[in-house]
């Protein structure tokens, strides 16, 4: 269950990297990939979700990171809400 950060490019163009606790993420986003901001959302709460449940499964307890960085995700998402045209890229992943 290796760790995974993951490079995200806003509609902005700035660029965050992101945390998962499980490689599970990398079965959710695809690196070069395009998603629409609402598809973004919907993959990145999933992807957590499953590698949030991984760590529960191995030691008892949810991820609390994966749970504090899908937070800051939606958190950021938010800023490009009312942007119908909002696209988020997946620029890589890092081990």
């Amino acid at each position: 269950m290796p760790e995974t950060r993951f490079i995200v490019r806003w509609p902005d163009d700035s660029r965050s990297q992101c945390y998962s606790p499980s490689s599970a993420v990398t079965t959710y986003l695809r690196a070069g990939a395009d998603y629409p901001l609402a598809e973004f959302l919907m993959r990145t709460r999933d992807a957590l979700t499953v590698a949030s449940e991984r760590v529960r499964r191995k030691y008892g307890y949810a991820c609390s990171a994966a749970a504090e960085q899908l937070a800051a995700i939606e958190a950021r998402a938010a800023e490009f809400a009312d942007r119908q045209d909002a696209r988020v890229t997946i620029e890589g992943f890092e081990p």
